[in-house]
């Protein structure tokens, strides 16, 4: 594959037109005190977003019929149980992936 300048021009073109939209917000409000209850609703996205990723894997959807994927759900149950009780982010990543190779392995 040859690299061209046309070519690197629009991967460059690309970067920064994913850069902006996530640099820009913060570059608005880096100097402006937001209130109180702004901080504590913004503090609430994180796990919203990352509950709805979760429980997205856990079910398959064919057409109008919703079943659950049994390998996410049997990977989700070890992995919860090390959130839950460790609190750590690093150590539920490493739990869920391990967990997840392991039956794939075998299943």
């Amino acid at each position: 594959m040859t690299t061209s300048l046309s070519m690197i021009l629009l991967m460059i073109g690309c970067a920064i037109v994913t850069w902006l939209p996530r640099v820009i917000p913060f570059m608005l409000v880096r100097n402006v005190k937001l209130p109180d209850v702004v901080l504590r609703w913004l503090s609430y996205i994180p796990i919203c977003i990352l509950s709805a990723l979760v429980l997205e894997s856990l079910f398959n959807s064919e057409g109008t019929i919703v079943t659950l994927n049994w390998l996410n759900v049997i990977a989700f149950i070890p992995t919860l149980i090390v959130a839950i009780f460790t609190k750590s982010l690093f150590k539920t990543v490493i739990v869920g992936v391990l967990t997840m190779a392991i039956l794939k392995f075998f299943l």
